[in-house]
């Protein structure tokens, strides 16, 4: 299978248009929008497309839109990302219909949410899971191993030696908003 990404181990997350135009600066082809207004949405996304880079957008933080399978509609047609990353199983389903990147968040706070998180995986089928919080290396291979999609980590993720534990545990990138690990 190919993996996303294109090799890029580092995915720089905004939590706004300053960070975004620090991560237009940067050397990297794809960043995470995270939290964000849906007035703001379709400019915010082709400013940073027309800087050459594929916009992963959280659905789950956009402001003022309804995170349902019609938003995700919207999203897919109107907005354009280059992906969807959501913590909801309709959403993924409805991105991965109109053929977008579809990214599962899934959170390890205890056994429990591991054993939802590995069904809901199993249901929808995503093109990655991001699992947090990222700084669990043995989480990463473990759910590696268990269903075979590609995953990235994140969440609490502050040192490169952190990094470089999730990355060879199999994680195939860190998402991360702490812009001394761009």
């Amino acid at each position: 299978m190919d993996l996303p990404f294109s090799g890029q181990s580092i995915i720089p997350a905004a939590h706004n248009q300053k960070d975004m135009e620090k991560i237009l600066e940067l050397d990297v082809t794809y960043m995470v929008m995270l939290e964000t207004h849906v007035a703001q949405l379709k400019s915010l996304i082709k400013y940073a497309q027309s800087g050459g880079k594929k916009v992963l957008l959280h659905a789950d933080l956009v402001n003022g839109l309804k995170n349902d399978e019609y938003a995700i509609d919207f999203l897919c047609k109107e907005i354009c990302p280059d992906g969807i990353i959501s913590t909801r199983g309709n959403a993924i389903i409805k991105a991965k219909q109109h053929k977008m990147l579809a990214i599962q968040r899934l959170f390890m706070i205890d056994s429990s949410a591991y054993n939802k998180g590995v069904a809901l995986i199993q249901k929808v089928q995503p093109d990655c899971i991001e699992l947090l919080p990222g700084i669990i290396p043995s989480q990463v291979k473990k759910m590696t191993e268990k269903l075979h999609i590609p995953v990235i980590a994140g969440g609490l993720i502050e040192t490169p030696e952190q990094i470089n534990q999730v990355l060879t545990n199999g994680a195939i990138a860190v998402t991360t908003s702490n812009k001394h690990l761009w």
